[in-house]
């Protein structure tokens, strides 16, 4: 048997009449990023909550670090750090008040908090802003410092729920870059994203939507695996144009702008290369390129969100 962290099956819960996570089944490896990627409202922070034991479930069942989410929650939140996207820090506070706020509140003390305060102010990148107030720090750096103060008491376990949310790419790479580094040292991360180029970092992911999993697994083999269909994509000079008059064609699953590119999604899509190329020269756009790609998760989430 692997050796789980996490074990969540059919999990579910209800409000009154609403079902918000409606029978949801993973596992997570301990030491692996696990992303659970959706919309807004899909299920995600209600999973996570669930798991905290902040939330009892309708029914199912879980186990987060050998403790069971209803009967042990107290355990559960002794041995993880959590992190919302508000990032729950203080605004009043400095950056060393809220290091020591909350190292307190794990039950961190003395020499011990000393030096869990230097690592976080350190690996946050804040040495000689520790008289700062919290509410003058940029977005990248509340972020940064809100991990820290997740991490003081050094938690098997991380639960980040958007973290990134609202923070600049530059800051959002760094951030990233600190999770590699906790997981390498063998942490177990949970993070919660819509962002799609951040579930590929992660090293097993769960597609949630409007309460169920529709797809899951290392991001290569759900690429691989989940796509409905084939993805064609367009380099055009009127993509404005263009679009009207593909989905005018009534042929194909989705039509959709990225970046400055169409994805053209069907079966038997290169079938159809002819009949694109003539109708976008009728509508008066100059094709540069008409390509069969290998999906992308975004095109691999789309597609499995209308089955």
């Amino acid at each position: 048997m692997k050796d789980y962290a996490v074990e969540v099956v059919n999990l579910t819960k209800k409000f009154g009449d609403f079902t918000a996570v409606d029978g949801v089944t993973f596992y997570i490896r301990r030491g692996e990023i696990f992303g659970f990627l959706g919309p807004n409202g899909a299920g995600k922070t209600t999973t996570i909550r669930m798991l905290l034991g902040l939330l009892r479930p309708t029914s199912g069942r879980a186990v987060v670090l050998g403790y069971d989410i209803v009967r042990q929650a107290e355990e559960i939140r002794k041995n993880i750090g959590y992190m919302s996207q508000r990032f729950s820090l203080y605004r009043d506070l400095t950056v060393s008040e809220n290091l020591e706020f909350y190292g307190r509140t794990y039950g961190v003390r003395g020499e011990r908090l000393r030096e869990r305060k230097r690592f976080a102010i350190g690996m946050a990148g804040l040495r000689g802003r520790e008289r700062e107030l919290t509410r003058n720090l940029s977005g990248g750096w509340k972020q940064r410092l809100a991990l820290g103060a997740a991490i003081l008491h050094e938690p098997q376990m991380l639960f980040l729920d958007e973290p990134t949310a609202g923070v600049d790419p530059i800051s959002r790479r760094a951030f990233w870059d600190l999770l590699y580094q906790l997981a390498e040292e063998g942490t177990t991360i949970l993070v919660t994203t819509h962002y799609m180029d951040e579930a590929e970092h992660c090293q097993d992911l769960a597609f949630i939507h409007s309460g169920h999993i529709i797809a899951q697994g290392p991001p290569a083999e759900i690429k691989l695996n989940e796509m409905q269909g084939q993805v064609l994509e367009i380099d055009c000079d009127q993509p404005e144009v263009a679009i009207p008059v593909l989905r005018g064609m009534s042929r194909f699953e989705e039509v959709a702008l990225y970046g400055a590119l169409i994805h053209v999604v069907a079966e038997g899509i290169a079938e159809e290369k002819p009949r694109i190329a003539q109708a976008l020269a009728k509508a008066g756009v100059q094709v540069h390129a008409l390509d069969v790609i290998a999906p992308s998760l975004e095109d691999v989430f789309i597609s499995n969100m209308r089955t």
